[in-house]
């Protein structure tokens, strides 16, 4: 017989795990609809084209890509924003701005398998298109405080940046557009010497060295040492002075901040202002990241456009939970189990199950055949609420024999009543 497993990288997620994941996609739905984001629901398969086109290097290279039937070229999506973007050209073209656009699914990278990292997992994400200013960066984080808040994580911090700090550096000093991205790539995996490697200008070298020595201090003076620093750099400066404003004004609505890193950089070359991600002590991996991204649109065709936004690894906010050991709220349904004396009775006694379904009520219909005993010792063990036996007797006066599993109480109901007493 063969031994099928899960393929590489995949995972089964029973009852419990399951749970867990629905209650924190649940979550995100709820903050999607505070924050007034739209759900949009996009192709698992893409054009390979379409999501290769400024993914950054290493996500292109972690890319499930296969030719289909017509021989075209397409990848599982291995995040969301390309997608977004490609609507923001075509069906959204003409909507409003600001457009608040929000998805959630299961979004696939050929990493190398461990804890909180898989080749499936699930991401909710958002984007805010049509606005550059700091109000809507801070939306971003925002928002993503509110998700951690509402899925009850204990002590997670968020860690913020701006790459247009490096980049406008970078670019004063005549580096070209592919040389940032790769020195970025390699920062991004704190590689700084294979980065400084890359530049050839002594001079830029120093600067960038400089502001990896920055860090230190409160995110405030931080921020305030990287706008001293790169003085005379005029991108630069720009978006330092956008950090320290996006910092003022996360920080007023009590979010809480860990670091301000100048030499911060995210994997994704679309990026252009401010990044951030959020984390727990419990686990090495971010949680959640994004950041500002101004110039993808142009790349799909559309009209220039700024926009921002986040992406959360559901997966990990799960595990950080059960890390955390956070019980999930109460409000389940009622149980019960609903088991025939006779099969004669069988007919009835499903018309019973489904008008406890239709009140709410979760139930079991005993389809084993099994006798009383076994099928309340079975009940017991699953720990199910109720059992409605359905007995001829009982029937004849419009009622049945309801057992509280949890009280261990017994009476004699009738079918009318069922409902309201049960849910």
């Amino acid at each position: 017989m063969p031994n099928f497993q899960t393929v590489r990288g995949m995972r089964d997620l029973l009852a419990e795990e399951a749970a867990i994941l629905n209650f924190v996609v649940g979550k995100a739905r709820e903050t999607a609809q505070l924050y007034g984001y739209k759900e949009v629901i996009t192709p698992v398969v893409e054009p390979y084209e379409l999501l290769s086109a400024k993914s950054g290097e290493e996500i292109r290279q972690r890319m499930f890509i296969f030719k289909d039937l017509g021989d075209r070229d397409v990848a599982l999506r291995p995040e969301f924003t390309a997608s977004i973007a490609r609507l923001a050209t075509t069906a959204l073209k003409t909507e409003p701005k600001p457009l608040r656009v929000f998805s959630v699914g299961s979004v696939y990278r050929y990493d190398e398998p461990q804890r909180g990292r898989y080749r499936e997992f699930w991401q909710s994400n958002f984007e805010l298109m049509g606005s550059s200013n700091s109000e809507a960066d801070a939306e971003a984080i925002l928002l993503t405080n509110s998700l951690m808040k509402a899925s009850g994580l204990q002590g997670y911090a968020f860690k913020i940046g701006n790459i247009g700090v490096i980049r406008g550096v970078l670019t004063q000093m005549n580096v070209d557009d592919k040389v940032q991205n790769a020195v970025l790539q390699r920062m991004d995996k704190k590689e700084y010497y294979e980065a400084f490697k890359l530049l050839d200008n002594e001079k830029c070298r120093t600067v960038l060295q400089g502001l990896l020595e920055l860090k230190g201090g409160t995110p405030f003076e931080t921020a305030e040492k990287i706008t001293e620093y790169v003085a005379g750099y005029a991108e630069a400066e720009a978006a330092a002075d956008n950090l320290l404003e996006i910092l003022q004004l996360v920080t007023a609505s009590g979010c809480p901040v860990r670091a301000v890193e100048p030499a911060f950089a995210r994997g994704l070359e679309y990026y252009t202002g401010m990044i951030f991600e959020v984390n727990v002590p419990e686990l090495d991996i971010a949680l959640g990241g994004g950041g500002r991204y101004d110039r993808l649109i142009e790349v799909f065709g559309g009209e220039p456009t700024p926009a921002v936004g986040v992406a959360h690894g559901l997966d990990r906010v799960a595990l950080a939970l059960q890390t955390q050991k956070t019980e999930l709220p109460a409000g389940r349904r009622k149980t019960a189990v609903v088991i025939p004396v006779k099969p004669e009775l069988k007919a009835e006694a499903l018309k019973i199950a489904q008008l406890l379904m239709e009140a709410g009520v979760s139930v079991e219909f005993e389809v084993m055949g099994r006798k009383m005993g076994k099928a309340l010792e079975d009940a017991d063990r699953r720990k199910v609420d109720y059992a409605v036996i359905v007995g001829e007797r009982e029937l004849k006066d419009d009622a049945v024999v309801v057992k509280d599993l949890v009280k261990r109480e017994q009476s004699t109901m009738k079918i009318a009543e069922l409902p309201e007493k049960i849910s």
